[in-house]
This record gives C-alpha cells, structure tokens and sequence, in this order.
C-alpha cells in the first residue's frame, strides 16, 4: 500500500503559477501511474493530469494542456504539478492518486490509493 500526501495548495491570483507536489511513502513509487485531480463545490472530480510508471508519458485534457505539465521524480517519490496562468475556474481542492497498474487513465475509478487534498484559490 502506498500514502500519499498533496502540499502547494493556496491562494493566487488570476495568471500566476503554482506548483503542488503529492509525496509518496510506504512502497516502491516507481512501481506506481499517478494521477492529479481536482473537485470544485457542486462539480464532479476531474483529472487535470496523469503520468504512466515506466516511460513517465504524460497525460492532460483539454482543459489544462499548454498550461499545467506533470512530473515526476521517484528519487524523492513524489509527483509534481506545475500549474501556469491560472484562471479562477481552476479553484478547486486538488487531489492525487496512485495505482500499480501502468496507467490508471482519465477517471477516478483507475486510482486505488489517495490522498487528502490541497485547496487551491484563485482569484480575479
């Protein structure tokens, strides 16, 4: 089993960048697809960004690409989320999950293991 612990949340505004990191412990992390997602009040989850074990190839829908890019470092274990321009419409508490198969794909139920969340704010 893996634990995952998301930081990097807070409050910016409109077109300013964060970066938020999910931290890994209890098994090999590299044996692990990471997702990022987000839920806003009222809305569905959604993935705003995926990463396969192996070949780290990324994954973003339409809504973030060119502006979000995901990473990973299993050195440290621990998965990154750089977020650019950012618009208030990505106000959201932000979550990432884990799952051993090689990619867990664009929906929450490829994800077996997650974290609390970070509350990210963004302002106009």
């Amino acid at each position: 089993q893996v634990q995952l612990v998301e930081s990097g949340g807070g409050l910016v505004q409109a077109g300013e960048s964060l970066r938020l990191s999910c931290a890994a412990s209890g098994r090999t992390f590299s044996n692990y697809a990471v997702g990022w997602f987000r839920q806003a009040p009222g809305e569905e989850r959604e993935i705003v960004a995926a990463i396969r074990r192996g070949d780290s190839r990324p994954y973003y829908p339409d809504s973030v690409k060119g502006r979000f890019t995901i990473s990973r470092d299993n050195a440290k274990s621990t998965v990154f989320l750089q977020m650019n321009s950012l618009k208030p419409e990505d106000t959201a508490v932000y979550y990432c999950a884990a799952t051993l198969k090689y990619y867990g794909g664009s929906y929450d139920a490829g994800y077996d293991y997650w974290g609390q969340g970070t509350q990210v704010t963004v302002s106009s």
